[in-house]
């Protein structure tokens, strides 16, 4: 296969380190991914006269249950058979090299379990301080996090990971600091772009159709089927994370995306077919 087109790519996964503690671009593009996220919704809530003071608190919980979740989806869905050997492992950003603990940071973190993650924190969120719909938080939250999600899979692509199978395409990449000699989709590039699109049409459909914003449920059905069935599609081109999937006729990330499909056609439909709910006294404590 030809790789005179191909993009050769092998940038340092590193900013910079001091000691034994590096600054990553992954790690980068998650915190400036939740700081923007923030600034968005505080936008929302109050332009649409919701309590600004709440982004805080559910910013708190989201943060928490977007890196459990992620870990420990990452850790069920695709590392059992190692962790269970090694559970220090699960929380602690350390592993054994030879007889000894080392700090290599987390190795590995997985979007579904995030996704998992944030729903049962919204849940809690909503019967504890909005007193309203989770879905009503749930639809709001979404939105600046189908931004994060793109920043997450351009801290992927920094990292040269989870990136597709052999291409002859012209934008293939050749990932040259894992060995790579030949072109592979760039996977992470098409989840990007994905994102930024579903990131783009829910800001649509809050500022710009009248009353989509009240229709509960209507933005989280956005959110599903714009992240989790471009997810499920691009699959079909991305290496399979773990051995087990090699004999799957569907790998995980597809299979763990397909309730979230189901989902979203659900609500985009009950919240079509049934009346807008507007909340009065938004400002009220």
């Amino acid at each position: 296969m030809s790789t005179l087109l191909a993009i050769h790519w092998n940038p340092s996964p590193e900013i910079f380190s001091l000691g034994p503690i590096s600054i990553r671009w992954y790690g980068l593009m998650f915190a400036m991914g939740f700081l923007i996220g923030f600034s968005i919704l505080t936008k929302m809530f109050k332009y649409e006269g919701s309590n600004p003071e709440w982004v805080e608190k559910l910013f708190v919980y989201v943060i928490i249950a977007t890196i459990v979740g992620a870990r420990l989806g990452h850790v069920f869905f695709y590392g059992w058979e190692y962790y269970s050997q090694h559970l220090i492992e699960i929380f602690l950003p350390i592993a054994k090299v030879g007889d000894a603990y080392k700090f290599v940071g987390f190795q590995g973190l997985a979007s579904h379990g995030g996704a998992f993650g944030i729903l049962i924190a919204v849940i809690i969120f909503s019967r504890k301080v909005t007193k309203r719909s989770f879905l009503w938080t749930l639809d709001r939250l979404l939105v600046p996090v189908a931004l994060v999600g793109a920043m997450i899979r351009t801290g992927n692509l920094m990292n040269s990971e989870i990136y597709g199978v052999a291409t002859n395409l012209p934008w293939g990449f050749i990932f040259e600091r894992n060995n790579e000699t030949i072109a592979k989709h760039p996977t992470m590039i098409y989840e990007t772009l994905c994102y930024l699109i579903t990131f783009g049409l829910m800001m649509y459909f809050y500022y710009k159709k009248k009353g989509m914003k009240d229709r509960t449920g209507f933005l989280t059905g956005v959110f599903f089927i714009g992240m989790f069935f471009s997810r499920f599609m691009i699959e079909f081109v991305k290496e399979n994370q773990e051995a087990f999937e090699n004999g799957m006729a569907l790998n995980m990330g597809q299979l763990l995306s397909i309730p979230f499909i189901i989902a979203g056609i659900y609500l985009i439909y009950h919240s079509l077919t049934h009346p807008p709910v507007v909340y009065t006294n938004q400002t009220k404590k």
